[in-house]
Parts: structure tokens; sequence; C-alpha cells
């Protein structure tokens, strides 16, 4: 095999595609016997397997209710509902458009405010900085899967006394101090995508202690109707059909494994990537454990060699997907450009324009591992002709 990138005329480290996420789903064979139940019962919504689900991961997230929604997106926008925030939230910039547009749907204010550089995480000093008297919560993100930093963000909530929510989108394999995240703060909302750990096709739940909050998303994920077509409020259509819990129960059994296997992914990549000057890597608090629903590096231009963007189309003629988190970060976004105020997030900048998410998924070999880090390798040996090629 040839040395040459594949952007200079060598052949591509891999033959097809290496995709940045391959869902991991369970075999047919382990859902026939159920799927035949939930159709010959006729009850393929609000049946005994939702039940189950949330159940099961009430438990495992040591709440009192976990509420399966239909999406983490309509999840967030009933608890901002139900827990009666008004005026201003303040949020992170360098998240997915989601954790936005359902503060706006919510008839919120985004202010955006900054993140640290390393975890990526929303920094408490600066979403203090941004509270005013207008402030309702906090809504803070466990990014990439990296767990935030719960004790000071519920520190600084207390304070002001205002809510404090997780978008917990990216969550689900994610451990705080040795612990699911899920159980701290007002509520922490997960996604169930197919680009998660664990999956239920789509899907989202909100995990919470707050007896009321529960009651409240419960109802408003049946139209607001609480059994007598007597809306007590607006809410949502924003339930999981039988078939979406059934897949989620039957993905849960292998949510540990995944875990444990993107971490072993992360470390390889860690291991055959630290050796080039210019490329950090996510840190992790001691104590916790990141999902990795993504893997993501940053390319600083001067001591790499070539920027981000040279990289990212260098791999893709290697066959290798690659994605940019979060280009553009949300306050840059047409839809929410409105909200930003001109305060400095140079950190979001930073990594929004330095920041390359590589394939990570939930039984990725080491082989492939492997190739993605020798295309880079070829990729760095050879980066003053690329350069000089991609101008």
């Amino acid at each position: 095999m040839t040395s040459l990138p594949a952007i200079l005329g060598g052949h591509p480290v891999f033959s097809s595609p290496i995709n940045i996420v391959r869902p991991v789903l369970p075999d047919y064979s382990d859902l026939v016997e159920e799927l035949q139940i939930i159709l010959n019962s006729g009850m393929v919504t609000k049946g005994k397997y939702l039940s189950e689900f949330e159940n099961i991961i009430a438990e495992h997230l040591n709440v009192k209710h976990a509420i399966a929604v239909s999406s983490c997106t309509s999840g967030l926008m009933l608890t901002f509902r139900g827990l009666n925030l008004t005026g201003e939230v303040v949020v992170p910039s360098f998240t997915f458009m989601a954790t936005i547009s359902s503060l706006v749907w919510s008839g919120l204010r985004p202010v955006f405010a900054d993140v640290n550089p390393n975890s990526t995480n929303l920094d408490p000093a600066s979403a203090e900085a941004a509270i005013t008297p207008q402030t309702s919560a906090i809504v803070a993100v466990h990014n990439f899967g990296n767990p935030a930093q719960i004790d000071a963000l519920i520190n600084v909530a207390n304070r002001h006394k205002i809510s404090l929510i997780f978008d917990a989108a990216h969550g689900f394999g994610a451990q705080y101090q040795g612990m699911p995240v899920g159980s701290q703060a007002n509520a922490q909302i997960f996604s169930l995508s197919p680009t998660k750990l664990l999956i239920t096709g789509e899907g989202g739940l909100v995990a919470t202690n707050d007896d009321d909050l529960a009651n409240y998303i419960g109802i408003g994920r049946e139209y607001g109707n609480n059994g007598n077509y007597d809306s007590i409020f607006a809410g949502l259509n924003a339930r999981m059909p039988e078939f979406s819990a059934l897949m989620g129960i039957k993905s849960f059994i292998n949510l540990e494994a995944a875990a444990c296997s993107r971490n072993k992914t992360a470390s390889l990549y860690h291991q055959l990537l630290g050796q080039y000057p210019g490329i950090g890597f996510q840190t992790v608090s001691a104590g916790n454990r990141n999902s990795y629903k993504d893997f993501s590096i940053t390319i600083d231009p001067i001591t790499f060699g070539m920027n981000r963007d040279v990289l990212a189309q260098a791999l893709q003629s290697e066959r290798i997907d690659t994605r940019k988190y979060y280009q553009p970060p949300a306050h840059r976004q047409s839809a929410y450009q409105q909200y930003y105020n001109d305060i400095q997030l140079p950190n979001t900048e930073w990594l929004s324009a330095h920041s390359l998410s590589l394939p990570i998924w939930s039984n990725m070999s080491s082989e492939i591992t492997s190739g993605i880090c020798e295309a880079i390798n070829r990729i760095h040996n050879n980066k003053l002709a690329i350069n000089q090629k991609l101008g």
C-alpha cells in the first residue's frame, strides 16, 4: 500500500466509505417475538413495553421518573413549559441547534455563554456572568457525551434561585463521579436517535425527580389531555410508539458494552494521534466517563501544518467521513443571530473553527481506528504538497 495520500493520487486507505457513525441495532431475531405480541395486541402506543422501558431507565438513572417522548427536542420543550420558564435562559452556543430551537419554540430568549475550551462544555463562570434579573434557567449540555461541571452549575443556579436543566442528548453511557448522568438538577433530557449509544429509532426521554414536572410531561406528551378530552393546557403529540420502546429495551442490554467499546476506541485514538503536534483532545474530569457519542479533536493549523478544513477534505479522499461540530455555532446561525448581543465567546469561536469529529461507533474495530490514524499520518507527512494542491 502506497504511503501517498489519496488526495495526491495514492490509493485510499479504505476501499469502502467509513461513515461518521454506524448504528448498532438489535438483531431481528431478538425482536420478532415481542413484535408479534405488539401486532397481535393492536396496542402500538401507550402499551406495556413503554412502561417497561421507562421503569428500566428510571432504575438505571436512579431517578423517580423517566418519561419517554418522541424526541429529545420535544422533551426539552415540555420541560421548559413544565418548569414555567420565562424570559431569558443562559445556554452555550457550542451545541447542536436543537438545544436552541427548543428554547425559541417555547417562547424563551437564549442568552449565549462561553464554553471551556478543553471540556467543550458550558463554563460555569461564563454562565453566571450572563445571568440577569430576567434569567429563569441555565441549560447546559454534556457535549459529545462529556459530563458537564454539574456541581459547579448547580451552585450557580442555587445562588441565583433559577432552574438548571441538562440537554443530555449525548448522555447515555456517560458517568458523573461514578454515577450515570441523569439524576442531577431539575431535569435531564436524553436523545435516543440512531447516532446515540441507546437507540429507539427516534425518541427522547426526560429524567427527573420532580413529581409535578413528571406529571406535566406525561400529560403534555398527550396533547395536554389528561384522559377526559378536556385539555388542561396546550400540549404536543410527543408519544413514543411501542416499537420504539421495545427497541430501547433491547438496546439497553448493550449500553454498558457500547460505552466501554467507545472508550476503548477513544483511548486508541489518543494513543495513535497524541504524537502529532497541533492535535488536541477533549478533556474528561477525574471520576467522570465520557460516552463518546462523538470523538472530536481540534487542529491547530500552525503546529499541525494544515487547517481543519484541509484535513477533512484529505480524509474524505481516503473515504473517511468527518463532521465539523459545531460550525457555525448557534449564535452565528441565521435563525438565532437575532439573540446574540455581541458578548465575546472566544472559546466557542475557536472550537467552531478548529474542531473535527472522527468516526466512532459502539463496535468499531481497532483496525478501522488504526486505519483512520494511518490516513492522518499520511496526510500529515505530505502536508506541504497537500496545502499547495488545495491552496
